[in-house]
């Protein structure tokens, strides 16, 4: 099989022949359809995620496809069902392994390449402005990065919650794509002064930063009593430190969110959030943005748009 395999976190991840895998216990094999990329896999390329597995690996966090065999003892989902799996690696390649329970069936009203596109980025918003948040209607919410893979379905969920949103993003044209999504305002990060355009809008309830950087910096001031920061990710590369003084003087909350650590220690929380976005999506509530949807041979392309920041919502691989 094709496979976009690291084998050194120094040199650039290549598209090669592996052997099909065979599944163990408690685990089904998949034969891919769609990889979503998320900036995790760059960081993973590099050996400066959180969960970079050992070398050699095969990227892609979340797949879907259709199972193709079971492990020994392992019950299901049957062999032709379609799924969804999220499994932090090996989906940029033809065929994968991946824990039966994390795979999730896939709706009717869901292609592949749109399921390739929904666990993490919508999963990540949903959980983080719901479960951790406790978004409410009426408040205002800030999302920065906001025609990136999450900071785009924040928008989308955020509006579906019933908040005015705020989206803050690097250009026209993805602000643009925000605006489609349903943001009420439009703040673009390369030229305007982030505090106090959000401001002079009333403030900011809720902080969704996926960036990172001078731009939470300016979202921190922006807030309002009692508001609730969440970063989610640094892709600017700059870790900001948060001066306890002022969450003190303002009565902020900031709330770390890893969506993929739920599945650990609480993974009722996933499981109910995406039964939530999946029956939107049915909806038509929540559709997902794909920008750029390649083949396989062409994955370090698709990782490329990633790292320039030139896609805006997901890019997806696909296979043959």
């Amino acid at each position: 099989m094709r496979a976009f395999q690291v084998t050194s976190h120094d040199t650039p991840a290549q598209v090669t022949d592996l052997p099909v895998p065979a599944p163990e216990q408690g685990e089904i094999r998949l034969a891919t359809k769609a990889c979503g990329l998320n900036f995790a896999d760059l960081l993973m390329q590099k050996g400066t995620y959180q969960e970079t597995p050992p070398l050699p690996f095969v990227c892609g966090m979340e797949v879907a496809g259709v199972v193709d065999a079971l492990g020994p003892d392992t019950d299901g989902p049957a062999v032709g069902t379609r799924v969804a799996v999220f499994g932090g690696q090996g989906g940029l390649a033809e065929y994968g392994c991946f824990d039966a329970r994390r795979a999730v069936p896939i709706p009717d009203s869901m292609s592949f390449e749109e399921a390739a596109a929904f666990l993490i980025a919508y999963g990540t918003s949903h959980v983080a402005l719901d479960y951790r948040a406790r978004l409410q209607p009426g408040e205002t919410l800030l999302v920065l990065g906001a025609a990136g893979g999450v900071g785009l379905t924040a928008v989308e969920i955020g509006k579906v919650m019933g908040a005015t949103v705020i989206a803050c993003a690097r250009d026209a044209d993805k602000l643009e794509v925000a605006k489609q999504a349903g943001a009420d305002h439009l703040i673009d990060a390369t030229t305007a002064d982030i505090r106090a355009e959000v401001k002079a809008l009333g403030g900011a309830d809720v902080v969704y930063d996926p960036v990172g950087g001078d731009q939470f910096k300016a979202a921190f001031r922006a807030c309002n009593p009692e508001a609730r920061l969440l970063p989610i990710g640094f892709a600017s590369g700059d870790v900001p430190q948060i001066p306890a003084n002022h969450l003190l003087v303002k009565n902020l909350t900031v709330m770390g969110l890893y969506w993929g650590g739920y599945l650990a220690f609480k993974p009722e929380v996933i499981t109910n959030s995406l039964k939530t976005l999946f029956d939107w999506h049915g909806e038509g509530r929540i559709t997902p943005h794909i920008s750029h949807s390649l083949p396989l041979e062409q994955a370090a392309e698709a990782m490329e748009l990633l790292r320039s920041r030139k896609s805006t919502g997901k890019v997806i691989v696909t296979m043959p």
